[in-house]
């Protein structure tokens, strides 16, 4: 193999090991994700628990994990219909009723030594201008928040801790922009960032082009 030859793959291969890294070295966040139930698929809330008044007959959900992102956020698990959560609570005249679902999360994302507890469902009655984060404490306290309103904890989980950072992990179940469907690649292989996706096929491009000049020249 020529000089130039090696270099340029030597230099494709440092990419590859630096995109690889940069990902497993991905920075998250601990935290409790809130998300509305639209039909049969959790959707981000665009705005925080103790702001949003849900109508009577929403669904609505928390999840406790470590997420890079909004887009990264893994929504909770498990069937969640109004029908079954609200059952067995009657409608009462002058109120609404919410379902709340609650997800703690899984042994991986939870901090220290702390185990997380079942996840819950609940059907929490409330009147009708009530907000969710008044919900929640009705049917899952006590909650903690910190200075910045911050939800820190539901029903006591986590003891301590809120939104620290810590380092992603890649085995985390997909969020719900994310999430495989049949034909989609659903393994758990490394991913490359964008950019060295890129720079690698500009590499190879250019190895390519090398080569064929120089069975032109020869």
């Amino acid at each position: 193999m020529t000089g130039p030859r090696r270099g340029v793959l030597l230099l494709l291969a440092a990419l590859l090991f630096w995109g690889g890294a940069g990902q497993a070295q991905a920075v998250g966040y601990r935290y409790w994700s809130f998300w509305d139930r639209a039909g049969d698929r959790w959707t981000y809330a665009t705005e925080g628990p103790s702001l949003a008044r849900p109508a009577d007959g929403a669904v609505q959900g928390f999840r406790f994990a470590v997420s890079e992102d909004s887009a990264d956020a893994t929504y909770p698990r498990g069937t969640a219909r109004f029908a079954e959560i609200c059952a067995h609570t009657p409608a009462r005249a002058g109120h609404k009723r919410v379902a709340l679902v609650i997800d703690f999360g899984t042994a991986a994302d939870a901090p220290g030594a702390e185990t997380p507890p079942k996840a819950r469902t609940a059907c929490a009655v409330l009147a009708p201008d009530a907000t969710t984060a008044e919900g929640l404490a009705a049917v899952a306290g006590p909650l903690r928040y910190d200075s910045n309103a911050l939800l820190c904890a539901i029903a006591g989980y986590p003891e301590k801790g809120c939104g620290e950072q810590v380092a992603a992990t890649d085995d985390k179940p997909t969020s719900a922009a994310k999430r495989p469907t049949a034909g989609e690649d659903g393994g758990n292989g490394p991913s490359l960032g964008p950019w060295a996706g890129g720079a690698a096929v500009v590499l190879l491009g250019a190895a390519a082009l090398w080569q064929a000049r120089r069975r032109r020249d020869a």
